[in-house]
């Protein structure tokens, strides 16, 4: 138990201290760097708490696409961040106003919270067929038997996301040379090497 409490408090240090930087640092890419630090964080926490595939998930979604997508877009986009730091100040009374009121509303939610009767009976009825089994196991017999036909209907809908994606930024350039596999499997040696003699001490 004291190696889990050290982890724990390990990584809360580092994700909330993380998840600082990310508004404080001056260098965007430096605060999508701390970003992806947090997650890995978050993911630690979560297989502390015994959810490792929604840690696994975290490391593979968020740190292997978004972030690593977000740092490539900061880093290629040509953004002047000096000019959008320009005049932020007076936008800083309206957002301590906002964060107010979310954990003004934070505090109600989680002051008042509290559990149905008989809820832990609910549970211990509910999981008493997945004891002794892992929770990436229990998750993937409910997503591919409850659910599957929405699980497939949402994959369907990403792949037409992804094929739309691609025909709306596919251009056709002129001038731009493509790969013609049936030429490439049609060429014979003649047609591409060609071997001259060359005597010693003469050049070709």
């Amino acid at each position: 138990m004291l190696i889990q409490a050290l982890a724990f408090y390990l990584f809360a240090i580092i994700l909330v201290a993380s998840a600082g930087m990310v508004i404080a640092a001056r260098n965007p890419v430096h605060s999508v760097l701390f970003l992806i630090l947090g997650f890995f964080n978050s993911a630690g926490l979560f297989v502390l708490l015994g959810a490792e595939f929604v840690g696994m998930i975290l490391v593979i979604v968020y740190v292997g696409a978004v972030a690593v997508l977000f740092l490539f877009v900061v880093m290629m986009l040509d953004i002047s961040f000096s000019d959008l730091r320009k005049g932020a100040m007076q936008y800083v009374p309206v957002g301590l106003l906002i964060a107010c009121v979310l954990f003004a509303e934070l505090f109600l939610v989680y002051g008042a919270w509290s559990f149905v009767p008989g809820v832990e009976q609910n549970i211990a009825v509910a999981t008493a067929d997945f004891e002794g089994v892992s929770n990436a196991e229990v998750i993937g017999r409910v997503l591919y038997t409850d659910y599957f036909l929405p699980f497939q209907l949402a994959g369907l809908v990403l792949f037409v996301a992804m094929i739309g994606a691609i025909v709306l930024t596919l251009r056709v350039r002129p001038g731009v040379r493509k790969q013609i596999v049936s030429e490439q499997q049609k060429r014979k040696r003649e047609d591409v090497l060609e071997v001259v003699k060359v005597t010693s001490g003469t050049g070709v």
